[in-house]
C-alpha cells in the first residue's frame, strides 16, 4: 500500500517573517504620520513664534527638536511593538487608539512648552535691548499694559521701547527688583511703542564701523553688508541683544531706528 505524501508545513520562519514586515509597515505609515504632524508643528513654531533670530537666540529651536524627535520616534516603536494581525480587531485597535492619543498628549504638552516659553518683545531698555518671554512677564503686571500694545502677541515677538522712570522712587525700586531677577523690559507698566523710543535708541546707539574694527568680528560684519546690499557700514548703528543664555547684536538704520539685521556677535 502506497503511502500518501504529507503536506508540507509551512515554515515557522516565514510566519515569522510575515509578522515582522506587517509590523515594520505599520510602524512606517504611523512614522510618516507623525513626520507630517511634526511638520505642521514645526511650521507654527518657527513660522510665527520663534521666527529668525529668535529660534537661536531664545532657544526654541533646540528645545522643539527634542521633544519632537522623542514624540516621533517613540510613537511608532510603540506601534511595532504592538502590531499584531492575530489580535482581534477591536483589541488592535484599541491599542494602536492608546499611541496615538499617547503620542498626541505627548505633542501638545511639547507645543504648551514650547509656547509659553515663547518671546513675544524685543524691549530698549536704557542702552540695548532684551528678549522677553512670555513666562517672563509677571501676570499681576499684565493689567496695567499700555492699551495701544498687545502683551503677549500670538504671532512672534515685536519691538517695545520703555518709558523713562516717574522719580527717583520709582528708579531705586526697578533697580531693586531687577536685581532680583526682574528685568525691567519684562514689566507691562514701563512699556511703550517703541516709535517713542527711537530718539533714546539712536542717542546710545554705536557705530557699527565700530564693531568691524574689531579683527575678530570683521568677517561677520562684512558677510552681513553683503547680505544687505550694501558696500560699507555707512549709516548704520547698533546696539546689544540680551538673551537669556547669549548675547547677539541688532544693526539699526541710523536715521530711523529700524532693525535692518541681526548678528551672531557678542558686542560687549
Amino acid at each position: 500500500m502506497t503511502a500518501t505524501p504529507a503536506t508540507p508545513a509551512t515554515p515557522a520562519t516565514s510566519i515569522s517573517t510575515f509578522a515582522w514586515k506587517e509590523r515594520l509597515k505599520a510602524a512606517g505609515i504611523h512614522l510618516s504620520l507623525s513626520l507630517l504632524v511634526a511638520t505642521l508643528a514645526a511650521a507654527i513654531v518657527f513660522g510665527v513664534w520663534y521666527p529668525y533670530p529668535y529660534r537661536e537666540i531664545a532657544g526654541g529651536r533646540e528645545l522643539f527638536f527634542l521633544l519632537v524627535t522623542v514624540d516621533v520616534i517613540l510613537g511608532p516603536l510603540i506601534t511595532f511593538a504592538v502590531f499584531n494581525r492575530k489580535k482581534p480587531w477591536t483589541e488592535l485597535r484599541r491599542d494602536l487608539a492608546i499611541v496615538g492619543l499617547l503620542q498626541l498628549s505627548a505633542l501638545g504638552y511639547g507645543m504648551w512648552t514650547v509656547f509659553v516659553a515663547r518671546p513675544v518683545h524685543s524691549v530698549f531698555e536704557i542702552d540695548r535691548f532684551r528678549v522677553i518671554h512670555a513666562i517672563d512677564v509677571p501676570e499681576v503686571l499684565l493689567s496695567q499694559t499700555p492699551a495701544n500694545i498687545d502683551a503677549l502677541p500670538l504671532t512672534g515677538p515685536t519691538l517695545l521701547g520703555m518709558r523713562p522712570f516717574r522719580d527717583n522712587n520709582e528708579s531705586m525700586e526697578a533697580t531693586m527688583l531687577a536685581l532680583r531677577g526682574l528685568a525691567l523690559g519684562a514689566r507691562p507698566d514701563f512699556w511703550q511703542p517703541y516709535a517713542q523710543s527711537r530718539a533714546d535708541v539712536l542717542r546710545v546707539a554705536k557705530p557699527l564701523a565700530t564693531l568691524k574694527a574689531r579683527p575678530a568680528l570683521a568677517p561677520i560684519v562684512d558677510t552681513a553688508m553683503q547680505k544687505l546690499g550694501r558696500s560699507n557700514t555707512d549709516g548704520l548703528v547698533y546696539l546689544p541683544l540680551v538673551a537669556r543664555k547669549t548675547f547677539w547684536t541688532m544693526v539699526l538704520d541710523a536715521q530711523t531706528a529700524d532693525v535692518v539685521a541681526y548678528l551672531p556677535i557678542d558686542p560687549y
